[in-house]
């Protein structure tokens, strides 16, 4: 099935940068122009993103993560640094996807990339969910509990900044627990959103036409 036909089928919904990047290259220009055609610039935006990451061709995810990093070898840096270049010190290097900058308290994130869903002419992204029935163990250990309040005081601010993180993931297993492989974060690439709470969990939304 060509990239006309799943966007004739799909539309905006439920497209992301890692179902994207396993289009070839053709199919991802096509599905952008389809996107510009039909008014959808966050799709078309997500496509132009996969087209300058160059993705390699379709191979096994073990191969994948070892070519992914040249990919945007330029452009990757540690996820510390990439916070610190904002003014933002993590309280544990290791395990904190996120921290408040002194200078003005704005909450900055740590975002999956490869997670971000464009629907409804913007971006979306879970930040924080409880864990009901042992499905999201992470929200209860220390590094979830903090992206908890992360979440509340940038609901209460009315906006945070995202950093965008790439790697290899474990499908098992959220990325902010454990990964195969993090890349680094683009250090090229600033996220401004809203945080919503939809039910009990927080959501980061961007890029919604009025």
């Amino acid at each position: 099935m060509s990239a006309q036909d799943l966007f004739k089928r799909d539309r905006a919904a439920a497209w992301t940068l890692e179902r994207i990047g396993q289009l070839s290259v053709r199919d991802i220009k096509q599905l952008r122009e389809n996107a510009q055609r039909l008014d959808e610039p966050l799709v078309a935006a997500l496509c132009s993103q996969a087209l300058k990451d160059a993705p390699p061709p379709r191979i096994d995810s073990r191969v994948r993560s070892r070519t992914a990093p040249r990919a945007k070898a330029g452009r990757l840096i540690a996820r510390t640094r990439a916070f610190e270049a904002r003014g933002v010190w993590l309280e544990n290097r290791r395990t904190s996807w996120g921290g408040v900058r002194k200078s003005d308290g704005t909450v900055v994130l740590a975002l999956w990339a490869d997670a971000i869903a464009s629907a409804q002419g913007g971006c979306s992204y879970l930040l924080w969910a409880p864990n009901v029935g042992g499905s999201r163990p992470w929200s209860d250990q220390e590094a979830g509990r903090e992206r908890l309040q992360h979440c509340r005081l940038a609901l209460a601010q009315g906006r945070a900044e995202g950093l965008l993180v790439h790697g290899e993931r474990f499908a098992e297993h959220l990325p902010e627990y454990k990964a195969h492989a993090v890349h680094g974060v683009d250090r090229d690439i600033v996220v401004v959103f809203q945080v919503e709470m939809r039910g009990a969990e927080f959501w980061a939304t961007w890029g919604r036409k009025g």
